[in-house]
């Protein structure tokens, strides 16, 4: 029998109006999206993002039973993959609240996995949770908007067991010069013009963010993001880019498994 989650240990998360600008970017980037976020997603990445999502919840590996905590859950995408996945448990955490909304309405209408899932309002830099309290740790197109990754990394570490895995989905660049220049196009051009189609809101996203993963890449980029992993004390970490680099799914454990060398 599935056990019933244990009690949430809340945190006072920071008023919105004093978030740092990069903070409060996001928040109102993504007020206006939820009701076509993932129909939009899926659209405008031509079908890679459910793609990308699918090697993510393959990446950690759940068993039925387990915890997972999924940061940046945004409408509850991943959540509801894994549960599906592997009979787990899943806790949905994310700082938008219209996004919260949208995960919990479309959860309530799955009576097979409402059950599993649970969504809070929270912050990647501050999770309301004890040390080691999940057996895996997900998250997704996340670190473009914190103002500190590797403190955000070590914030996930903190609250994953030993031997758990930390997985992740961001966005990437292309490093071949044909297949980087079609993706500038499309991410400067094709995004924000497919974008204006459907909301104003999304328009706004399609400027956003070929600037925004390019400028992430360049200071993070993929074996670079590997390197912040290992230093939180993950170890096998694994980078699969993905659609010639557009995608890059990580995945770590962390140490300290008795039973592991």
């Amino acid at each position: 029998m599935l056990r019933r989650p244990d009690p949430v240990r809340r945190v006072p998360q920071p008023d919105p109006g004093l978030a740092s600008p990069r903070k409060q970017h996001a928040l109102e980037l993504f007020a206006g999206l939820p009701r076509h976020y993932d129909a939009a997603g899926a659209v405008l990445s031509f079908g890679q993002d459910p793609r990308w999502r699918r090697a993510l919840v393959a990446a950690v590996g759940a068993e039925r039973n387990q915890r997972v905590l999924d940061v940046a859950t945004g409408t509850g995408m991943v959540a509801r993959a894994l549960a599906r996945a592997s009979g787990c448990e899943v806790v949905g955490v994310d700082q938008s609240r219209q996004m919260l909304a949208r995960a919990r309405a479309v959860t309530t209408g799955i009576p097979s996995l409402a059950g599993r899932i649970s969504f809070i309002e929270g912050q990647a830099e501050r999770l309301p949770f004890a040390d080691g309290e999940f057996d895996h740790v997900t998250f997704t197109y996340l670190l473009r908007y914190v103002d500190d990754p590797g403190a955000t990394v070590r914030e996930m570490v903190r609250v994953l067991k030993p031997g758990g895995r930390l997985a992740s989905l961001e966005f990437g660049v292309p490093s071949r010069a044909l297949a980087r220049g079609l993706w500038r196009g499309y991410t400067r051009v094709g995004l924000p013009a497919l974008g204006r189609l459907v909301s104003r809101d999304w328009y706004d996203v399609g400027r956003f963010l070929g600037p925004s993963i390019e400028a992430f890449n360049t200071d993070y980029p993929p074996a670079g993001q590997r390197r912040l992993w290992e230093q939180t004390g993950l170890r096998s970490v694994e980078v699969r880019r993905m659609s010639f680099g557009a995608g890059v799914v990580m995945s770590g454990t962390r140490g300290g498994d008795p039973a592991s060398p």
